[in-house]
């Protein structure tokens, strides 16, 4: 606690004593930029801390990098559940979760938030070019269904976390990332709220990548898939003799 206070002190100073052609009223700053994850990952915590000049509310966005992803609809044929329907999105964030200083219908009007894509109902998902003729409310009802995955494989937060104030001018939240968070550069966007209107803005990178015999792994997993292919049937075929001969009855 006595460090975060000083080091939100110094930002508050920053801000203070800025000269007056670029001085800001708001700055930011993760306690980690760097999320390392090995074969122990179990999840993480990063602290967000920063200050304002003056008042107002303050919302983060924490985006994970953004990627194309598939929905498919079932359909029961012949007593068989097959894929009957599917749309693709682009540049969904494998990683969503948004923290506010009060609730976000009290920060600003809907046209507001949906600009800054602030909160899940806001978050713009757009679909392929070949999808678009599916109909408005085709994509709703994906996009829903997208949005009802991910939350349930705990990477797209359902609660809107708590910026704590201190002092008035002082904040700080923290931000919690699951075990299987995705890999790759994220973007922390925090936003300054006056009279239900952005004032100021920053974005703050966070790299997640894996380290050690994992990170090894995925290389070899991406760039000679063959070669991770047959070694993982070795590894099996192996396995599979170690435990015949261990078991073996007499």
């Amino acid at each position: 606690m006595p460090r975060l206070l000083l080091a939100a002190a110094i930002w508050a100073a920053a801000l203070t004593f800025c000269r007056p052609g670029i001085a800001q009223d708001l700055v930011a700053d993760l306690s980690d930029h760097v999320i390392a994850i090995n074969t122990g990952f179990t999840g993480t915590k990063v602290l967000l801390f920063g200050a304002t000049e003056g008042e107002g509310d303050v919302a983060v966005v924490v985006r994970g990098p953004g990627d194309r992803a598939t929905v498919r609809e079932k359909d029961r044929v012949a007593g068989i559940w097959l894929n009957h329907t599917s749309l693709k999105f682009n540049g969904v964030p494998g990683f969503y979760a948004v923290a506010s200083s009060k609730p976000l219908e009290q920060l600003a009007p809907p046209p507001v938030l949906e600009r800054a894509g602030i909160g899940l109902k806001y978050l713009q998902l757009t679909v392929s070019d070949d999808d678009r003729e599916a109909g408005t409310e085709v994509i709703a009802a994906f996009r829903d269904a997208l949005i009802r995955g991910l939350q349930r494989d705990g990477l797209y937060v359902v609660d809107t976390g708590q910026i704590s104030f201190l002092g008035g001018r002082l904040f700080r939240t923290r931000i919690e990332f699951p075990a299987n968070v995705p890999t790759g550069q994220y973007q922390v966007e925090t936003y300054l709220f006056r009279g239900g209107q952005v004032v100021d803005a920053q974005t703050t990178p966070l790299i997640v990548g894996k380290v050690g015999m994992g990170a090894e792994i995925y290389e070899i997993a991406q760039d000679e898939p063959a070669l991770y292919g047959l070694a993982a049937i070795i590894v099996a075929v192996a396995a599979g003799w170690l435990a015949s001969v261990v078991f073996r009855r007499p």
